[in-house]
């Protein structure tokens, strides 16, 4: 794989990731009591510990795409 593949590769990646993401907090927001009560019938979460789980598993899933998809994506911008 050529690098300028491999960098349409990661930026392609990012849009994808960004939008999970990005839909991932839409639900969250528009529709969270009925994803609380879903995984409710699971799990005895208090909505306060589950809703700063959410928002803790957004930021890790940001940084990952960060650390994974645009720092690479940046340095072969800068180094091709």
């Amino acid at each position: 794989m050529t690098a300028d593949r491999f960098q349409a590769v990661l930026g392609w990646c990012a849009i994808f990731n960004y939008a999970v993401l990005y839909l991932w907090f839409l639900w969250f927001a528009v529709a969270g009591d009925g994803l609380r009560r879903l995984v409710g019938r699971w799990f005895r979460v208090p909505r306060e510990q589950f809703d700063g789980a959410q928002l803790l598993a957004m930021t890790v899933y940001k940084i990952a795409i960060f650390l994974f998809v645009l720092a690479p994506y940046i340095a072969l911008r800068i180094t091709h």
